[in-house]
């Protein structure tokens, strides 16, 4: 937990700056105008998930609103909160259990449109709870005492596959959780360096591909078509340019419809901006893009968060969704 409180503070400084007037977002014009054009810039992590904004951009969805999208890619939303407090970015994508840690603790966050969310079908999701083919390990309530992988202690995939091991009978207690990468976490489970790995794709495919199977669907334990990550905004920049913000939700809507009607298109995209191989691709469970998040999905993630211990107090969800 000190590592999540030392980032949170971090955060809660740069907030604390930006109440201060050191905010670039240049008054309610945004980033910048020119001739009736409003030019946002939006940190994105360079993953399956934010390809309908690549896609909206390529379609003209922004530019038909008024908005030019300028992209800058962190390597997760640990990077990009900060970023979109300090005005560095005028939206951001993130997980819900990091917009919510961040909310409970004062730092100023507005989710303001939709990410992605699961399948919602156990088996069939862009997420999996996984092991080396050879495994004895059969079921998540296996897995106590045993070693299992996820890309950040104390965040949602922890909650996912927490949620995972009670709901099979087991206790999540008893799990050794250590940090990996997801690229990384492949390799390990095939060496049988880590005993599960909870992947998300393209690593999914990666580890199919390597013979590995699943044993569990955490997302879809957590809740039915769970909502994994929204776009977000800080609440002085939502305040101070509703109309920007409007024209962002709208577009972002008609990217996000376009998107899940299109999937041989987003997959083209995802070329454009990452280095997953083609091949990769054509193997690769995509995630659901709604319009809209999904509420009670939302609030089932963070009663679970707050049994885990991640929030020293309930995150107001009136003032963090939109």
């Amino acid at each position: 937990m000190r590592r999540l409180f030392v980032g949170l503070t971090a955060v809660s400084v740069l907030a604390a700056a930006t109440a201060c007037g050191s905010s670039g977002s240049g008054g309610p014009d945004g980033a910048g105008s020119s001739g009736g054009t409003t030019t946002v810039e939006v940190g994105l992590i360079p993953i399956v998930d934010v390809a309908p904004l690549y896609l909206g951009r390529k379609k003209g969805f922004f530019e038909e609103r008024g908005l030019e999208l300028s992209f800058s890619s962190a390597q997760g939303g640990a990077a990009i909160v900060p970023g979109v407090v300090s005005g560095q970015f005028e939206f951001g994508f993130s997980n819900m259990t990091s917009l919510m840690i961040a909310q409970s603790n004062d730092v100023p966050v507005k989710a303001v449109a939709n990410g992605i969310a699961s399948t919602g079908v156990v088996g069939e999701d862009f997420e999996a709870l996984t092991v080396r083919g050879d495994s004895p390990i059969t079921s998540a309530k296996e897995l106590e005492g045993k070693k299992v992988a996820i890309n950040t202690l104390k965040n949602i995939n922890e909650t996912a596959v927490r949620a995972s091991v009670g709901a099979a009978g087991g206790d999540p207690d008893k799990v050794d959780f250590v940090e990996l990468a997801f690229d990384q976490m492949p390799a390990a489970l095939d060496g049988g360096r880590i005993d599960a790995a909870m992947v998300v794709e393209p690593a999914l495919a990666t580890v199919k591909s390597q013979g590995g199977r699943e044993i569990a669907s955490p997302m879809v334990d957590v809740a039915p078509k769970l909502t994994v990550a929204m776009y977000f905004t800080s609440t002085r920049y939502a305040r101070e340019n509703p109309e920007v913000v409007k024209k962002f939700q709208e577009a972002t809507a008609e990217s996000l419809a376009y998107a899940d009607a299109h999937p041989d298109e987003v997959r083209e995209t995802v070329t454009t901006y990452t280095k997953i191989p083609a091949d990769v691709l054509a193997k690769v469970t995509l995630p659901k893009w709604p319009a809209e998040p999904d509420r009670s999905s939302i609030t089932a993630l963070a009663k679970l968060g707050h049994a885990d211990g991640l929030f020293e107090r309930f995150p107001d969800l009136d003032a963090l969704l939109p």
